[in-house]
């Protein structure tokens, strides 16, 4: 008779990567799964630019998410960055959530997707969200393409934003993951350091006040962070962009956009951090930064050659 040691316990552990077009709704699968907000949810696309993960606890299970850029058609080197490092996180990862919108079905970037997915070998999982937007007829019909074109090993249909089959999938997310020991202490709930987190926050907010005047030309790094005696923090952030005209843009006349961008980013890391937080931005020029390949390191992405 065998005796079962602590070593015996069958935990399991794997990386799933959420792969979709742009807007499917992957960063908000992932806040839905998690049940907190670990990534940025945007209404603008492609704003998502590093892996940032979010590491799910199912009983025995550990599921680490990789959030994927949205994959879209790309133009500059930082679009290209984003793309490949949304399949490079398909083709690491130990299985790969495919997302659909139900009401755009497969357009021409699901489209896209569904053909380069056949060179991903890993077990696949078909991903219909915002389901409750769409008729039931539909949604089978969308289901039987999709599953006409690629072999998944399951299919389901949610709502991420209202949750509604979201515990069906985390539930299987958790059985499909391999056997192996936890990669995270149990209680972290995304190894994106919270730093990096406040950052993408800060760009997030320059990026829904200023996307006409400063489409992607800016990034954001996160200087200090000190916790006070009173339990508050202090953060002090850099915000490059990559010439003075820009550099006016972020400031705004007496100032008074970098106060708004401050005021919303403030507002939103004190939500997450659960402590009162005092934010202090500074704007510098930084020439070129788009093509330095220490920016798109720092940013989690691989560096486009050309």
């Amino acid at each position: 008779m065998m005796v079962e040691t602590a070593d015996d316990i069958s935990t399991r552990c794997g990386f799933v990567a959420l792969i979709g077009a742009p807007n499917v709704g992957k960063s908000t699968l992932v806040n839905a799964l998690v049940g907190s907000k670990v990534t940025i949810v945007s209404r603008k696309v492609q704003t998502t630019r590093a892996l940032i993960r979010g590491i799910v606890v199912e009983g025995q299970s550990q599921i680490i998410l990789v959030d994927t850029p949205g994959i879209f058609a790309p133009k500059r080197r930082l679009d290209r960055a984003m793309v490949s490092t949304a399949w490079s996180g398909a083709h690491d990862a130990d299985l790969v959530c495919v997302l659909l919108d139900a009401r755009a079905g497969i357009d021409e970037e699901a489209d896209t997707i569904l053909n380069k997915l056949g060179s991903v070998a890993h077990p696949k999982i078909l991903v219909i969200n915002k389901v409750d937007l769409v008729a039931r007829e539909k949604l089978l019909l969308l289901a039987q393409a999709a599953n006409a074109r690629l072999p998944f090993e399951q299919t389901f249909m949610i709502s991420a934003m209202s949750g509604d089959g979201v515990d069906d999938l985390r539930r299987a997310l958790a059985e499909a993951v391999p056997p192996g020991p936890f990669h995270y202490p149990e209680d972290q709930m995304s190894d994106a350091p919270i730093r990096h987190l406040a950052a993408e926050i800060t760009r997030e907010k320059i990026y829904r006040k200023l996307h006409q005047e400063l489409p992607y030309q800016s990034t954001v790094e996160t200087d200090t962070w000190t916790e006070r005696k009173d339990k508050s923090v202090r953060i002090e952030q850099t915000i490059f962009v990559e010439r003075e005209s820009q550099r006016k843009i972020v400031l705004g006349k007496g100032g008074a956009t970098i106060k708004a961008i401050g005021a919303d980013a403030r507002r939103e890391i004190a939500e997450i951090v659960g402590q009162p937080v005092h934010l202090f931005l500074f704007v510098k020029v930084r020439d070129g930064w788009g093509d330095d390949p220490e920016r798109y390191r720092e940013m989690g992405l691989e560096f486009p050659k050309e």
